[in-house]
């Protein structure tokens, strides 16, 4: 079954302001803000880690999720083949930045889809952020030493880190996050198999495991269908 890709070329409602943590092109945050809000929710988009995909694609969700009451930064980073840690810093420094640029005193959950799942994993783990309410992992390459033996993407995460191995980047060889940590994975992913989730699960048997049944590698991320409705509930339930 070929995967529906069309949310990667949807234009979606622009943000109602774009952030800057730095001084790099791709130091920017697409801010869209909300009614009555929820506590944020903060969205790194994924694209194994490319430089071809950037957070444009993550447009259609920041605007649905702002109508539903969550306001939502969607991080941009640096995607430099072979140098993780410079995606990582910048990461790193958005987190770092965001009290001085949005409202986050009731605090925000940490979404990640495909890659940009890896990084919210990686940085609930290890940065430990301050207000972080929960961590959602969407198809989240979360085991990283199987996506390279599966060649996931053609071959992406040797691609990403530079050949070898990186334990530190690995959110299955990490300790678990302190925060609440979700994962929602589609039964019909054919981008990264349901395995890898279940591998993370495995290693963090207290995250909360949602197989979703009917559901690719997109549909997660697509306002326009029924497995969005998933994110939106788990989202209601870290932040009430």
């Amino acid at each position: 079954m070929s995967e529906d890709q069309s949310v990667l070329t949807r234009k979606g409602r622009e943000p109602d302001e774009e952030l800057r943590y730095g001084d790099h092109a791709d130091h920017v945050i697409d801010h869209w803000h909300a009614k009555n809000p929820r506590p944020l929710v903060v969205y790194i988009h994924g694209g194994f880690w490319r430089p071809e995909h950037d957070r444009m694609h993550a447009r259609s969700l920041g605007a649905a999720l702002s109508d539903l009451g969550w306001p939502v930064a969607s991080l941009e980073y640096r995607r430099v083949p072979g140098e993780p840690d410079i995606t990582t810093s910048d990461i790193r420094t958005a987190l770092d930045a965001l009290p001085d640029l949005v409202d986050v005193q009731a605090g925000y959950v940490l979404v990640g889809h495909s890659a940009g799942g890896q990084l919210a994993l990686w940085a609930a783990a290890t940065l430990n952020p301050v207000r972080l309410r929960g961590v959602v992992g969407l198809a989240p390459v979360a085991d990283l030493l199987l996506a390279d033996q599966l060649m996931l993407g053609n071959s992406a995460v040797q691609a990403f880190i530079g050949n070898g191995v990186r334990n530190d980047l690995d959110p299955v060889h990490l300790p678990a996050p302190i925060a609440s940590v979700s994962i929602l994975h589609g039964v019909n992913d054919t981008e990264v198999p349901l395995q890898v989730a279940e591998s993370y699960f495995t290693a963090h048997p207290t995250s909360r495991f949602h197989r979703i049944p009917n559901c690719g590698h997109y549909e997660l991320i697509d306002p326009l269908t029924d497995p969005f409705n998933d994110l939106a509930t788990e989202l209601a339930r870290l932040t009430t």
